[in-house]
């Protein structure tokens, strides 16, 4: 419902219109530069557009944080200084974007969900990030501040690895695979979850594990309809014939592609986990219900024929034999009791109980 209950406020206004659809947050956005090349490194944070300048001769590649998307001027300004097409701004700007990849002529543009487990609430915080590739330079946009990247920041400032003698199109790769391995551990604390209340449930069935598991089913729908666009995303990036993406870096994108059906693959198995967990909660409960009315079926059958005897010794008539004998009140004692013996055995013998 929120997407919807969001767009109506761009009704009727003309493609390209820059309009905020997400969350209303107030804090400044953040500008974060991390320029780099195989001999030297500089990071540095801004708010000033203006001091977001790239030399397009240059070998060294800037990567453009932004921590933030609420302001739509400042985006604007962006579009504007970067010659970026107002339909990837308009893109940007809506939080509800579902995760795609277009390519330009002289950039592309990725949208897609960046998914991280709040261990205090138990849950999935979901985030869009929109990225921005040139020949020399990346935009990242986030919604809010904080973000899964920082091993990646160490990487670069660190020489680790190869990333520092590569080109844009590995950085997007770069952040495409830890957004996907992060994918992983969600499914890890959500296969934590499903195990734990699968036992539970087989202890003791009740209907808080229950709504815990319909929450984590929830949660399972939101990783799957974040992960099963990024397959597509990235399936672009292997046929692709952009000038951005170079043919030795395919590669790289066919193995991302590998990790996101393993997600889905994942992913699919839990949901059907936890459809399974929703069934044996009711088969549960219902054995519990046939249980119950199994104990009231036997002790009703049991107290019928001694209700019948205490009726019939309870009719008013004058002229009853027994009610005359000297012992018949312990005898219809007696009677019922070795009534109810025999039942029991029989019952048992059964195996009813």
């Amino acid at each position: 419902m929120k997407p919807i209950k969001h767009h109506k406020h761009k009704t009727g206004l003309p493609p390209g219109s820059l309009v905020f659809t997400g969350i209303e947050r107030s804090h400044q956005i953040g500008i974060e530069l991390i320029k780099y090349s195989p001999q030297s490194y500089k990071q540095e944070i801004t708010q000033n557009i203006d001091d977001l300048n790239i030399i397009t001769e240059s070998p060294e590649i800037h990567w453009f944080n932004l921590n933030g998307v609420h302001d739509s001027e400042l985006i604007g300004k962006i579009g504007e200084k970067f010659n970026i097409h107002k339909l990837v701004l308009e893109d940007i700007l809506n939080t509800h974007q579902r995760p795609k990849v277009d390519f330009y002529d002289e950039h592309i543009f990725a949208v897609l969900k960046m998914l991280v487990y709040d261990n205090a609430t138990k849950s999935i915080n979901s985030e869009q990030v929109s990225i921005i590739v040139g020949n020399n330079y990346l935009f990242s946009f986030q919604e809010k501040e904080g973000d899964i990247f920082e091993l990646l920041r160490k990487r670069i400032q660190t020489a680790s690895g190869k990333i520092r003698t590569m080109g844009t199109d590995y950085l997007l790769y770069a952040i495409l695979d830890i957004i996907v391995d992060n994918y992983f551990i969600l499914l890890e604390h959500l296969g934590d979850e499903v195990e734990k209340y699968e036992t539970e449930l087989i202890e003791n069935a009740n209907k808080d594990i229950l709504n815990r598991i319909y929450y984590l089913k929830r949660e399972n729908l939101l990783l799957r309809n974040s992960v099963w666009p990024v397959r597509e995303l990235v399936s672009q990036f292997e046929k692709t014939d952009s000038q951005l993406i170079k043919k030795k870096n395919i590669i790289y994108f066919r193995d991302l592609y590998d990790h996101t059906i393993q997600v889905i693959d994942n992913v699919e198995i839990y949901r059907d986990l936890l459809s399974g967990l929703i069934e044996l909660y009711y088969n549960n409960t219902g054995n519990k219900t046939n249980e119950v009315m199994k104990v009231l079926t036997i002790i009703s059958t049991i107290f019928i024929p001694l209700t019948f005897i205490a009726g019939i010794y309870g009719m008013n008539f004058k002229y009853m034999p027994e009610l005359e004998w000297h012992w018949a009140y312990f005898g219809v004692w007696g009677l019922m009791v070795i009534l109810f013996l025999l039942m029991i055995c029989y019952f048992k013998r059964k195996k009813w109980f």
